[in-house]
This record gives structure tokens, C-alpha cells and sequence, in this order.
């Protein structure tokens, strides 16, 4: 079975003209803001993207448009990375990033909505890169792949293959008949929630130009801010409980909001793995924010609430920001943060990490393991939300877990070459992997990743990746019988 390489060769194209075409947004940024030199770098970056492209999409013809499932893999993988190599450029032709390969792991974090950064100061920035790593985010979060399959069609080309691959959760689901009209309905509720919070942001008292950053941030995970201190810079209660609202609405399952648009509102505050995200996520944030009252960390219960709630959901929404520096928090209630890291949002939302849905089926397994120890004979179905789960997928799960940790396990190995101490070592281990960003001890609200070296960050880069990807995508790449011909 041969790889279909002119479709492959088509479709990176279309997504080297969807990146070329978005630096066009930094480079009006650049121009309002009359930044000459990162108007320039945009400028430059963009005349490599736009027509390489087109000239892929030019010159390579074919009748062929069916795509195999090796060939959606290696799509997804050849797209995520390409793109962040176009996606590094700004950064060097602006001198923002001094090396490439620096550029390139900036470039990879904001892509995949991770959030680790070397820059140690992101507010002394020029706007159009705060802009371009920001809007980065909001790119990758719902997938730069899934915004190319809704254009599929136009070429003749299936695109169910490549969202298999790319998609996050256990399984596609498909909110119509055909994938492509699935991605344009996903692309129409992010866009409704981007202009929704960026109103509610400048309602605030924000800027247009902040708004736009922390919203592109939140709805897409990915947890940049412009100033140094962060959200903390506004001191605001109301900006806090809007970037919290929506990051939650980003780690919701967005094919539950379909059920929405449809009148199905019952439905949607029945799903099982949206009332077990709610109620880890609120039991998470009460336990952190009686250990930080206890232990005097803050005076009040209204203060620890509101550090604690904030914390929590950017752990678990894998938002990655921090209005505290929880390094000084009462151990317990880091061990917690660092368990929802682990943990991440629903299925089919913009989050990373293992998923709410694949610990509820982990835990029934346990559950029924445990019960068929006593009753051997009995038949036990996972079941959620009173529906069976097929083997097939119960089989899945646990490969995927198996396989989470056992990467989890090396890459800590790893990192653990660089000698720094142990919790910084596993929390960047789970911060990348999970594409949260934050991490703990070094890696706190005032550290970065200019810590490790080269090739640990090059590391890293594909570490992001494999997570952003849901692991197995990257692990096939690396089976020598992927590449067989049969």
C-alpha cells in the first residue's frame, strides 16, 4: 500500500497558504502600531509561506483524491510540524528569537496551544509578535487541519482520514452528515465565543488590543498574556471570572454545543463526561482553596476562592495562566494542580492532556475488575451515560493510557538528564506533554523554558506535538512497518 504523495503534497499547500495568509493579521498590527521591523519580518515570512503553496498547489495535479488512513497520519504529523516552521520565521526575521531552533520550540508551544515559553518578558515585545504567538493559539486550538478539511471538498478530497488522526478525543464525532460541514459548524460557535469574550473583555475596561490577546489566549488554551504579571496585571475580579468562564467553554466538548443549536439543551447538561469535568473541576478548586484559607496562605476564604478557582481551571483547561505563584502553595494543594494537568478538559475540545472521557472508562474498568474478582462469571459492560461502550473502544483507551505514561515515564528520563531538581523535571515532563504550559517549582508563573538546553527543548518540540496529536500519530511515524510498502 503506497502513500497517495500528490494529494499529501496538495494538502500541505493549502496549509502553507492558510499560514502565509494569517501573518497578513500581525502584519496590519505591525503597521497601526508602526512597528517597521515586525511589519517586515511578517512580510518576509509570509512571501516564503504564500507562494510556496501555491506554487505546490499549482503544479502538483492529480485524479486521484481518495486518502488511505497511513496517509491521514502522516498528514496530520507533516502539517503540525510545517507549520510551526513557518510559524518560527516572524520570530527570527524580527530578532525577537536570536536562532532558529528557539524560534521554532516558540513557535511549536503556541501552535499547539502549550504555552511554555523562552522569552522571559513577553510585554517588551513588539505587538504584532505578541499578536502572531497569541493568534498562534487560536489557530491550533481547534485544529489548523480541521479548518483545512472544511475546504477539502473544493479539491475533491475526503477529509474524515485526516481528522481521525488529528482530532482529540477517543472518537470523531460528526455534527452533520458530512465532516467538512462538522468543521465549518465547529469554526462558527469558536468564532461566536472569540467575538463574544473579546466584547465582554473590552466591557471590562480592557484594550481592543488586550482583549484580543487574553481571548485568543483563553478560547484557545493556550494561556499567553502581554504583561509580565499576567492576568494578575489587571487585578480585576470580573477579568479573571471572564478568562475562567471561557476557558471552561473552550474544554467542553464542542459537539455538545450543536446539541444547543439544535434545542437539545437537556441533552447537553446530561452528557456524563461534562457533569464529571464540572464536578472534579469545582471539588478541585473548593480543596484548594480551604488548604490555601487553613494554612494562612491567604486572610480570607473569598481571596482563597478566588486564587483557588482560577488556579484550578487553568490547570485543567490546560489554559495555563496564573494570577498567584502557587510555587509557594501549600503542597497538597499542588498536588492537586498537578493531577488536573494530568486529567485535562472533555473530549473534542481544545484542550490537551489524557481527557475527562478516557479516566471515566479507566475507572469503570477498574471498577468492573475489581467486581468480576468476586462475581468471575458475571457480564459487566462499561457503560457512560447508560449507554455500552464497545470493546473496541474500551481497548483503545487503555492503550492510549498505557501508552501516555509509558512516554510520560521516558521523557522524564529524559529531561532528567538536564539535573535539575525532580519536580521540575516532572511537571515539565506533564506541562509539555499535556500541552498546559505551566509547571512547577522552575517552572513557576515567574520561570521559562530558557532553563533547558537545545536539544532537551528540541525534545520538547516534539513532545508538544505527540500530545497535541493524542501520542499515536507520532508513534507510528516511528514503526518501521508503517512505512512498508504492504
Amino acid at each position: 500500500m503506497s502513500f497517495n504523495y500528490k494529494v499529501i503534497i496538495r494538502i500541505i499547500g493549502i496549509i502553507s497558504v492558510m499560514i502565509g495568509a494569517s501573518m497578513l493579521l500581525p502584519l496590519i498590527v505591525a503597521l497601526i502600531y508602526h512597528e517597521k521591523v515586525a511589519g517586515l519580518a511578517f512580510l518576509k515570512s509570509a512571501l516564503i509561506a504564500l507562494p510556496t503553496g501555491f506554487l505546490l498547489l499549482f503544479f502538483i495535479r492529480t485524479d486521484t483524491t481518495t486518502l488511505k488512513i497511513r496517509d491521514g497520519y502522516i498528514i496530520a504529523a507533516l502539517c503540525w510540524f510545517i507549520s510551526s516552521a513557518y510559524g518560527a520565521f516572524p520570530y527570527i526575521f524580527s530578532g525577537a528569537i536570536p536562532t532558529y531552533l528557539d524560534a521554532y520550540f516558540e513557535s511549536v508551544s503556541g501552535f499547539t496551544t502549550t504555552g511554555s515559553s523562552i522569552i522571559e518578558d513577553f510585554s517588551v515585545m513588539p505587538r504584532a509578535i505578541q499578536f502572531w504567538r497569541s493568534f498562534s493559539h487560536w489557530l491550533g486550538a481547534m485544529g489548523i487541519l480541521i479548518l483545512a478539511i472544511s475546504l477539502l471538498p473544493a479539491l475533491g478530497i475526503g477529509g474524515l482520514r485526516i481528522a481521525s488522526a488529528e482530532a482529540p478525543g477517543p472518537t470523531v464525532e460528526k455534527m452533520s452528515t458530512k465532516i467538512s460541514d462538522s468543521a465549518r459548524m465547529l469554526y462558527l460557535m469558536y468564532l461566536s465565543f472569540t467575538f463574544v469574550e473579546i466584547c465582554l473583555l473590552k466591557l471590562g475596561g480592557l484594550s481592543l488590543f488586550d482583549s484580543i490577546i487574553h481571548t485568543f489566549s483563553s478560547i484557545g488554551t493556550g494561556g499567553l498574556s502581554n504583561y509580565k504579571d499576567g492576568v494578575a496585571h489587571f487585578n480585576s475580579f470580573y477579568i479573571e471570572f471572564i478568562i475562567v468562564f471561557f476557558s471552561i467553554v473552550a474544554s467542553i466538548n464542542f459537539v455538545l454545543y450543536g446539541l444547543i443549536l439544535k434545542g437539545r439543551i437537556k441533552e447537553f447538561f446530561k452528557d456524563s463526561e461534562l457533569r464529571t469535568f464540572l464536578m472534579i473541576l469545582f471539588t478541585a478548586s473548593l480543596l484548594i482553596s480551604l488548604s490555601l484559607w487553613f494554612s494562612r496562605t491567604y486572610d480570607t476564604l473569598g481571596e482563597s476562592l478566588r486564587k483557588g478557582f482560577f488556579q484550578a481551571t487553568a490547570f485543567m483547561s490546560t489554559s495555563g495562566y496564573a494570577i498567584a505563584d502557587y510555587t509557594f502553595w501549600p503542597s497538597f494543594s499542588q498536588m492537586i494542580l498537578f493531577c488536573l494537568m494530568l486529567i485535562g478538559g472533555c473530549s473534542a475540545s481544545t484542550c490537551g492532556s489524557i481527557k475527562v472521557i478516557r479516566i471515566m472508562i479507566i475507572f469503570k474498568l477498574i471498577v468492573r475488575g475489581i467486581y468480576k474478582k468476586l462475581h468471575p462469571n458475571a457480564v459487566v459492560p462499561i457503560k457512560i451515560g447508560g449507554k455500552s461502550i464497545s470493546s473496541e473502544t474500551v481497548s483503545k483507551v487503555s492503550s492510549f493510557t498505557i501508552l501516555y505514561f509509558t512516554v510520560f515515564i521516558f521523557s522524564i528520563l529524559v529531561i532528567s538528564l538536564e539535573n535539575h531538581d525532580m519536580l521540575t523535571t516532572i511537571s515539565a515532563t506533564v506541562s509539555t506533554l499535556s500541552n498546559t504550559g505551566l509547571g512547577l517549582n522552575l517552572l513557576g508563573p515567574n520561570g521559562n523554558y530558557s532553563i533547558f538546553s537545545l536539544p532537551i527543548r528540541l525534545y520538547m518540540s516534539i513532545l508538544m506535538i505527540a500530545g497535541r496529536l493524542e501520542l499515536f500519530t507520532i508513534i507510528m511515524l516511528l514503526s518501521p512497518s508503517f512505512w512498508r510498502a504492504r
